[in-house]
């Protein structure tokens, strides 16, 4: 670090050295009569070079820096005021002595000089506003891409915020379908059902899916509808004759990628807070899809004067929605004394 340190320092030492002999250069043949190289001239130029330099310098590493660039205008202002006065001093100075010095101080006419005073001055607060102007470039660059480096770096931080925020809503679906699901072993252990290995085996395949799929950042569609009709399937054991369910999937069959169980807790609280009327629980579930669009809309009966709590999954699933698809879905709940409905449409983003 100490090493490419240095060497930044020696290139840009270098550098100055350079342009300060082309400004040297450039002032011996503009001051020159004719436009011609002159050793008075020349000898005239060297006396103008540190004013030059040091009016410059101030410029670029006290006055933009520390006032102009932090919008501190008013004392950029005042202090700009009296670096031209004095350097028009010093530089009338300088003409003096360089004058006295070509003319072992007889102050008779060079005749090789053909400027008078006001352009010498104007070439010298030419170069400093030139180089003034790359200096303000160069440092609103440098401000750019400073600004995107920390927009970039606030974008990243987000980014990471709504990573840690989806895989804690994911953790919580975890334990939320397991609770659910362990339940209905529960009731068919107790009842010493012969149905209760093909549930545990049902129970095997969810949690498969819900442990290896549901860390992906997408899965496909139909692969999401599978792991639905498996939980209905176990629901249908617990349910036997209560249960009528018709389900639907029209067109769902392309390789379309959605947010893993993003479906499941609204299948799950048709289940859970369904009411079981004349004896049967109905259920309506239907997919329509298509290159752009994901229509998922569930109806189970209810009776409006039940509790009917969202509970920890549909909470969740509102928030994952709002992270994953923010203005790319459409989420209406509804009730009415018989049924509660749900219809979810995302717009998919396929560019």
């Amino acid at each position: 670090m100490k090493l490419k340190s240095k060497k930044h320092y020696i290139k840009q030492t270098l550098l100055h050295l350079f342009f300060w002999c082309a400004v040297l250069f450039i002032f011996t043949l503009v001051f020159s009569t004719g436009n011609t190289l002159d050793v008075n001239t020349f000898y005239f130029s060297v006396f103008l070079m540190p004013i030059t330099i040091g009016t410059t310098y101030i410029s670029i590493y006290k006055l933009i820096p520390d006032y102009l660039i932090t919008k501190r205008y008013a004392l950029f202002s005042l202090y700009t005021f009296y670096t031209v006065i004095i350097s028009i001093f010093c530089i009338m100075f300088s003409v003096f002595f360089g004058l006295a010095f070509l003319t072992d101080f007889k102050f008779t006419e060079v005749v090789s000089l053909s400027r008078n005073t006001i352009f010498i001055i104007s070439c010298i607060y030419l170069v400093v506003i030139i180089v003034s102007a790359f200096k303000l470039l160069k440092l609103n660059l440098k401000q750019s891409k400073h600004n995107a480096e920390l927009e970039a770096k606030i974008l990243e931080a987000q980014l990471k915020l709504k990573q840690q925020e989806l895989s804690y809503l994911k953790m919580q679906i975890h334990p939320h379908f397991l609770f659910n699901t362990l339940n209905t072993l529960y009731g068919f252990a107790l009842k010493k059902s012969e149905t209760t290995p093909d549930l545990i085996l049902k129970l095997s395949n969810l949690l498969d899916y819900v442990l290896y799929q549901v860390n992906k950042p997408l899965v496909e569609l139909k692969d999401e509808i599978n792991h639905i009709k498996d939980y209905i399937s176990l629901e249908q054991m617990r349910f036997n004759d209560t249960l009528n369910i018709d389900f639907k999937s029209d067109n769902c069959i392309n390789n379309l990628e959605i947010a893993p169980m993003l479906f499941l807790p609204f299948v799950e609280n048709s289940f859970k807070h369904g009411k079981i009327v004349n004896g049967t629980l109905k259920i309506s579930i239907a997919f329509k899809c298509d290159n752009e669009h994901i229509d998922f809309s569930i109806t189970n009966s209810h009776q409006n004067n039940q509790s009917t709590k969202n509970g920890i999954g549909l909470e969740n699933i509102k928030k994952r929605l709002e992270l994953l698809y923010k203005n790319d879905y459409d989420l209406d709940i509804s009730e009415t004394k018989n049924n509660y409905s749900v219809q979810l449409k995302l717009h998919l983003n396929n560019g």
